[in-house]
């Protein structure tokens, strides 16, 4: 697919696809969703997904976005990390990627050249942000995960979902650690947090998004998102709608 800028509908998915080459997806307006063998991975709208060659992945787009595709050259994807991942967009990152998907005319040779070498730079200098949710390949514990991803706010225990998937919770314990790196809890955090910012993106309050995702209440909501994206369910929304956040 080639470099370009586009709005797409909410919910838009794009069936599995490999590149030849490398792919940059950016939504300078709403939250894209990356989808691999290996998980997924989400990306808000400070956010940019990172696919290398040869990975058969998807996208789905939440809210209305304005989405940005940057192809990356073979000769150049040595440069970042060989798996598909999330980087932070600061400033100058943001404006080199809508320049050069921006339908403009190159007004002097090799300046493209030079600002793809700006942004291959910049990825290069920022730590990965990857809200990567894993996915098993052990049937047990695929069993668990898709009953979480049928209820992902549901209150069960992973002792109960066990004897939904015929395995103890000790295995399933194990089995979290070892094929996903990550604990149980830490999983089904993700996961509802994925879902929390596809609802923060369609406009849902944080309290609402609490409840429907499974916190208690709002302060451990919004004390789980600013632990896995970095800010506040109230920034994210205010960098969407380009204002201060609200109290």
């Amino acid at each position: 697919m080639p470099s370009g800028a586009g709005w797409l509908p909410r919910g838009y998915h794009l069936d599995s696809h490999t590149h030849d080459q490398g792919q940059l997806v950016y939504a300078a307006a709403g939250t894209l969703a990356t989808t691999t063998e290996r998980g997924t991975w989400v990306a808000p709208a400070n956010r940019a997904t990172w696919t290398p060659p040869g990975f058969a992945h998807s996208h789905r787009f939440y809210g209305r976005t304005d989405v940005r595709l940057l192809t990356i050259p073979v000769e150049l994807c040595g440069e970042l990390v060989g798996h598909p991942s999330v980087f932070a967009v600061g400033a100058l990152l943001r404006e080199a990627v809508l320049a050069l998907t921006d339908d403009r005319p190159e007004t002097r040779p090799g300046a493209r050249r030079r600002l793809l070498a700006v942004v291959i730079d910049q990825l290069h200098d920022t730590p990965e942000q990857s809200l990567h949710l894993p996915e098993p390949g052990d049937d047990r514990l695929r069993a668990v995960t898709d009953l979480l991803h049928s209820d992902p706010a549901g209150p069960a225990t992973l002792a109960e979902l066990g004897r939904v998937a015929g395995a103890s919770e000790r295995t399933l314990s194990r089995l979290f650690h070892t094929e996903l790196g990550m604990s149980f809890h830490r999983w089904r955090t993700i996961l509802r947090i994925h879902h929390a910012l596809a609802h923060l993106t369609k406009g849902m309050s944080v309290t609402d998004t609490a409840v429907t995702c499974g916190w208690s209440n709002p302060s451990s909501f919004i004390d789980a998102f600013h632990a896995v994206v970095g800010q506040t369910p109230g920034s994210y929304q205010a960098d969407l709608r380009g204002g201060p956040a609200l109290p």
